[in-house]
């Protein structure tokens, strides 16, 4: 972990800062009951294939469910779309417990925050107004805004480029999957941390190469180099 000091942090949504509860893999079971995409393997298989590849782009996951098959995954993630804004409209969203306050520490102590995503842009947007969230942080990003989904380093990447960060390890990353870890360790970021709010536990992200593991988000100001003292007063 880095002692450069901090000024981008790169946060996950569902399950690091938005709390997920079993409603991404209850979207994933409506999209798969709705267009079969998950026959050929059997459900039980597929959702811990879902489970495995959290925080993953929701298009590659239904690829492989679909043999490879694209265009069958594209149906599917549109089906998978659909049945979680349906969830969401139900009071299916809110917040970790003081992930919006971090937020808002973070940003008063001088950082940028950037929210990260392996949802498609009207999912995301969606949960972001469900949240009230849209002026909450510097910017959003899916996969397709940055080109491939986790666990390439490119949606990292692609926040420190925006953000105009100095040095790529003045990022930290937090997320709540493997993949989240080692999307931010692919990048370069200087303090990668998961956290025990989501999908993985915590000897999945520690092999996975996670700096720290957290009990949540709310944890992290304290974790900065140059950041910690800070924010915690402001918070």
């Amino acid at each position: 972990m880095t002692t450069t000091p901090t000024e981008l942090v790169v946060l996950d949504m569902a399950g690091t800062t938005v709390r997920d509860d079993g409603v991404v893999e209850t979207a994933f079971r409506r999209a798969a009951e709705r267009t079969g995409v998950a026959a050929d393997i059997g459900w039980d298989r597929a959702l811990q294939y879902v489970r495995d590849t959290m925080g993953q782009s929701k298009v590659e996951v239904f690829t492989h469910l679909a043999g490879g098959d694209r265009d069958r995954a594209e149906v599917a993630t549109a089906a998978f779309e659909a049945a979680y804004a349906e969830l969401i409209a139900d009071g299916g969203a809110e917040p970790i417990a003081g992930a919006r306050e971090t937020i808002e520490a973070l940003r008063a102590a001088g950082l940028q925050v950037y929210l990260t995503t392996g949802f498609a842009p009207v999912t995301r947007d969606a949960l972001l107004d469900a949240l009230g969230w849209r002026d909450l942080v510097d910017g959003v990003l899916s996969p397709i805004d940055a080109g491939r989904g986790r666990p390439a380093p490119d949606l990292v990447l692609a926040a420190a480029l925006r953000a105009r960060v100095s040095d790529v390890r003045a990022v930290a990353v937090a997320g709540d999957t493997a993949s989240d870890v080692r999307s931010g360790l692919a990048a370069g970021a200087g303090v990668v941390a998961g956290v025990l709010t989501g999908a993985h536990d915590e000897a999945a992200l520690r092999a996975a190469g996670a700096h720290r593991v957290l009990a949540s988000v709310a944890d992290l100001a304290a974790l900065l180099p140059g950041v910690g003292a800070r924010a915690s007063v402001i918070a």
